[in-house]
């Protein structure tokens, strides 16, 4: 069932904050949605902060529009909490939620699609022998928690002597570890949208830094990356098959009304990373640039993604 909501004082909750490592990020996330809705006249929308005492906060209101970022928010945390409340929500439900918080479990996912193309990766829990682990990948690879973002814990790893270190930054943010292969290519990223329950891709956006790889620095310090939109460094061939296979991947992980799939590229041909749930709705975010491109203002972003409530079940 898709909802549509005409009601203009409908009582929306954006939630926002939360208790994950990207509560800032989240913050102005749910600023700028709280400004968009109350622009396109709805009158009963307020920001609200989750905390431990988040379902005594929500009595009342009727929807919400999910901002969060990270554990409890888009790992299915506060999906089922929702669920539970029988409030309609915006984006993905909880098991694709949780299963592309985790990129390990992402990537078996999609490898029941052969359409997707992966790349060659172990995957390692705490107290494993890492070098017996990686004896079937080539150097140099890159360490990466499986539950984390913004490249927090992700080590690019050279050579074998450099391995035991990568793994034990890892780990200090999750107990399980993927180490990948390196592509060395450069990155992309493009939105998945929903209109009448059908997935559509957006444009592509494509990232070239100035740092080795796109790392928490090239992310994050002003100058060290270009951003191109719609990306210019890719084929018109390549360029719908990263299109193609966003979609497919959206599909194949069970999400729905908003995602964002991030992939690597070499010599024209994609790899696929991971899959955000919650991609970011701040003034610099993928996303509203990508919509753009597309002919979707802001407020209209907002209002396709606020329109996806229901289609989550």
């Amino acid at each position: 069932m898709e909802y549509i909501i005409q009601d203009k004082d409908a009582k929306i909750a954006v939630l926002c904050g939360g208790m994950s490592s990207e509560r800032e990020v989240s913050l102005r996330s749910g600023k700028n949605v709280h400004a968009a809705l109350q622009r396109l006249g709805y009158k009963n929308v307020k920001i609200v902060d989750v905390t431990e005492s988040i379902a005594e906060n929500l009595n009342g209101f009727e929807y919400a529009y999910n901002t969060l970022h990270g554990k409890y928010g888009e790992d299915g945390c506060i999906q089922g909490l929702l669920e539970i409340l029988k409030i309609p929500y915006t984006g993905c439900g909880v098991m694709s939620s949780a299963i592309c918080m985790n990129k390990e479990f992402t990537k078996r996912i999609m490898a029941t699609n052969r359409d997707i193309p992966l790349i060659k990766s172990v995957f390692v829990k705490k107290g494993q022998d890492v070098i017996s682990a990686v004896k079937n990948l080539n150097y140099p690879m890159i360490t990466k928690p499986v539950s984390e973002g913004s490249s927090f814990g992700m080590t690019k790893v050279n050579k074998p002597e450099e391995l035991e270190a990568a793994y034990q930054e890892a780990l200090k943010f999750n107990d399980d570890v993927l180490i990948e292969e390196f592509i060395d290519g450069f990155f992309v990223t493009v939105g998945v949208l929903e209109k009448e329950g059908k997935p559509f891709a957006t444009e592509i956006l494509e990232i070239r830094t100035k740092t080795e790889w796109y790392d928490f620095d090239a992310k994050y310090t002003k100058g060290l990356s270009k951003f191109i939109v719609p990306a210019t460094g890719l084929s018109k061939e390549a360029t719908a098959t990263v299109k193609d296979i966003a979609v497919k991947a959206h599909i194949t992980a069970g999400c729905s009304g908003v995602s964002r799939v991030d992939f690597m590229i070499k010599d024209d041909k994609p790899y696929f990373l991971e899959i955000n749930t919650n991609p970011g709705m701040t003034d610099t975010s993928d996303l509203p640039a990508q919509a753009k491109v597309c002919g979707i203002d802001y407020d209209n972003l907002v209002l396709m993604i606020l329109n996806s409530v229901g289609l989550n079940k």
